[in-house]
């Protein structure tokens, strides 16, 4: 479906820009739409790869040309938004890293250079291993997660066309069917943006549930400028109840870490706040319903 043209847009090069405009738009919604049915098996993604990453499992993410570009972009800020360590994000790319800014002729066909990335990762049964492809035939990405599969890695495999190989080669398959795109067969578009709100989902809610965010703030975030150290003094002011005088001290206690200085601000050591998350398993709720709030620390 994602190679046919679909005779809708047949008249695409003669309309007006407004109503070319219009149908592009119309698209990319129903691209957001199919992705409805998909969400019971994307929910048991997420609780099926938890025990692999709470074990210190990585997520990876395999792909070729527009998919491996969007996987990458989804990849790069789970480190500022969720502190989720760079070293825990592993790209199996076809053609190599050179590929993300350039087309690299064949290497989407290239099974032999997919396993020997595997291989080279010593993917573990931790890791939680992404393979998309629109077509859902990329010979590249279908031997990434066959050879993930054998390592033993839970595997997921993401596209836009039924019963193909990747989903076919995947623990859990996700299947996004967008259809026939404007520009036939340009899976950049449709399939593209399905894609990404796929993976912003998942690993968003891969977060949530790892701890990484409380009351819809990112309270793992990393604090590495004005505007969100800012950002951060507002959240520990609003989750601990304090003054922004209180939550600027306490972040200054917890070396600018949010979890911590919420626990500082409510009367912990610095020493007790870490050992309280430790506790709780980095879970900023549980670990406030722990600590013993002092009064005197607080303000209003």
């Amino acid at each position: 479906m994602t190679e046919l043209a679909d005779p809708r847009y047949r008249m695409l090069d003669s309309w007006d820009s407004h109503t070319a405009l219009a149908a592009i738009w119309e698209s990319q919604l129903a691209a957001v739409a199919s992705i409805r049915a998909a969400l019971p098996v994307l929910a048991e993604v997420v609780e099926g790869a938890l025990p692999g990453l709470r074990a210190g499992g990585r997520l990876v993410y395999a792909g070729a040309g527009t998919s491996i570009r969007i996987a990458v972009q989804d990849g790069t800020e789970l480190g500022p938004t969720f502190n989720w360590p760079d070293t825990r994000t592993l790209y199996l790319i076809a053609g190599g890293p050179k590929a993300l800014m350039q087309s690299v002729e064949g290497a989407e066909d290239d099974s032999a250079s997919a396993r020997a990335q595997v291989a080279a990762a010593a993917i573990t049964p931790n890791d939680l291993v992404i393979g998309l492809a629109a077509s859902g035939r990329t010979p590249f990405t279908v031997a990434a997660l066959e050879a993930a599969g054998a390592a033993g890695a839970l595997t997921l495999g993401i596209a836009c066309n039924p019963d193909t190989a990747l989903l076919k080669a995947a623990h859990y398959a996700v299947l996004v069917e967008t259809g026939a795109e404007v520009v036939a067969g340009s899976t950049r578009m449709k399939a593209g943006t399905a894609q990404k709100v796929v993976l912003n989902m998942l690993s968003t809610q891969i977060m949530v549930r790892l701890g990484h965010v409380h009351d819809g703030l990112m309270v793992d975030m990393r604090p590495q400028n004005a505007k969100l150290r800012a950002r951060a003094r507002d959240m520990v002011a609003r989750i601990a109840g304090v003054s922004d005088h209180l939550a600027q001290a306490a972040l200054e206690q917890a070396d600018w870490r949010i979890k911590p200085a919420v626990l500082v601000a409510l009367g912990e050591s610095p020493v007790q706040a870490n050992a309280a998350l430790d506790q709780s398993g980095g879970v900023l709720r549980q670990a406030m319903g722990t600590v013993a709030t002092n009064p005197r620390n607080r303000d209003t």
